[in-house]
Order: structure tokens, then sequence, then C-alpha cells
């Protein structure tokens, strides 16, 4: 199913504070962008940073590896954001991209590694939404 939606607002570019957020894989994160996207009848909100980690190659983390990242970005960067601001969302989306990729550009030589999430109770659930 295709989903059609506008072109999402950025709110917040790249070289964002993230002061002391750490991942499971331990590796270096970076924002490199928030987007606020409407697609039907939900707000999605949109956390894209720099993992250059997962670049393809001998020494690239693969999905397994990372898969508790996703989790763990949403809970310590995207819910205090939503607070942050005073935003809502009906999903938040985490993407770890291992270079910056302008959204909804295709870029066959990059590595974007997604994951979505619904909120409930103030938790980050993953739902399988893809």
């Amino acid at each position: 199913m295709i989903r059609q939606h506008a072109t999402p607002r950025p709110l917040m570019k790249r070289g964002a504070q993230m002061a002391g957020v750490q991942v499971p894989s331990g590796q270096p994160i970076e924002l490199f962008e928030v987007l606020v996207d409407q697609v039907g009848a939900e707000a999605w909100l949109r956390f894209r940073f720099i993992a250059t980690e997962v670049a393809r190659g001998a020494q690239a983390l693969e999905f397994d590896a990372v898969q508790a990242d996703f989790e763990a970005l949403c809970h310590a960067v995207a819910l205090p954001y939503l607070e942050e601001f005073a935003l809502t969302a009906d999903v938040i989306v985490i993407s770890l991209l291992d270079r910056p990729v302008a959204f909804g550009v295709a870029d066959p030589d990059a590595t974007q590694l997604i994951e979505a999430f619904r909120l409930r109770d103030g938790q980050c659930v993953w739902e399988g939404i893809w």
C-alpha cells in the first residue's frame, strides 16, 4: 500500500544536542533532523540519526546488532523531545543512516535502517508498522 503524505516539515536540524545519550550497541549517534509528517489522519514524528557504523562493508553493524538502539532512542530522545516541545504524535519513526540523505531521496550507496513505534501510556511500543 502506498501512503500519500505531504512533505514533512523540519522541526530540528543537524547539530542538535544529545548529551549523554548512549545506545545498547555502543555506536556513536548524532541527531540529524526531526521531521513532522501527516500520514492520513495520523501525526508522525521522524527522528533521523547519523550512525556511521551501520554503513555497508565488512565492519558494518548488522540490524540485529542495532535493533535495541531503536527503542533506546525512542525513549531517550523522542519522548523527552515530545515533552519539551509539548508535541503529540501517533507514530514515532526512528531512522539510522550511515550518512546524511535528504528525506525521500533515493541513495543506493546509503544504508538506512528504520523502525516505527506507537505511543502507549507514555511508552514507545513497536508494532511492526512496516
